[in-house]
């Protein structure tokens, strides 16, 4: 079985399930044809799912992922622990990395929601395993945010070590602009979660990920 390290360092696919998209039935099923198809990180994100509901869906992601993909909770780090998941993403006003790394240890992955070089570089400084990176272009999760200046990416490309997953409206159309500023990891939502063909729109977001395409 793969190590977490290992998986997050292969890993060119993230899929954010997304509560408010579908309900907890249909990300299941999304999940398991995600992750057959190559996927290489999930990530539940329910605002409103009660702790219970949440706890319960991460039981049967676990059970799915494991060994193939990481399975990641947004926010919620007790019911990541409780879940026994691979870890816990943070935005910029949730529980601060620091005191996450305390509670969580070494053992889980810890990913963080960056907009800027500025928190990029600090997340990086403070451990952070990955950097979600956007939003890259309009996206209906965040519509409060701007597109972001494409050349930022390639900045952040040069000057940031860790894994970066670069989200926002990103989809089979646009894609083709986030690679040519260097962008080889994409996290997605909708993407996935509203595809006709979970597998194959899967394949050929990694087979337009791979370098040389």
């Amino acid at each position: 079985m793969l190590s977490k390290k290992t998986i997050l360092k292969r890993a060119k696919f993230y899929v954010v399930l997304d509560n408010s998209v579908a309900d907890f039935k249909e990300l299941l099923r999304v999940l398991k044809k995600t992750v057959d198809a190559g996927a290489g990180i999930i990530q539940l994100r329910s605002k409103d799912g009660s702790a219970r509901e949440i706890l319960a869906f991460c039981q049967k992601a676990n059970a799915y992922v494991k060994g193939k993909a990481l399975f990641i909770v947004n926010d919620r780090l007790d019911l990541a622990l409780a879940g026994d998941c691979d870890g816990v993403h943070l935005g910029q006003h949730d529980l601060p990395l620091d005191q996450a790394r305390k509670i969580c240890g070494a053992g889980k992955m810890i990913g963080v929601s960056c907009q800027t070089l500025n928190q990029s570089l600090q997340a990086q400084k403070q451990g952070a395993d990955y950097i979600g990176f956007g939003s890259v272009f309009t996206t209906k999760t965040k519509p409060e945010r701007s597109p972001m200046n494409l050349k930022l990416l390639s900045e952040i490309g040069r000057k940031i070590k860790i894994p970066v997953f670069f989200i926002g409206g990103i989809t089979l159309v646009n894609l083709d602009r986030v690679v040519e500023y260097g962008g080889r990891r994409v996290a997605v939502t909708r993407a996935i979660c509203k595809a006709k063909d979970v597998k194959g729109t899967t394949k050929k977001f990694l087979q337009r990920l791979e370098p040389g395409n």
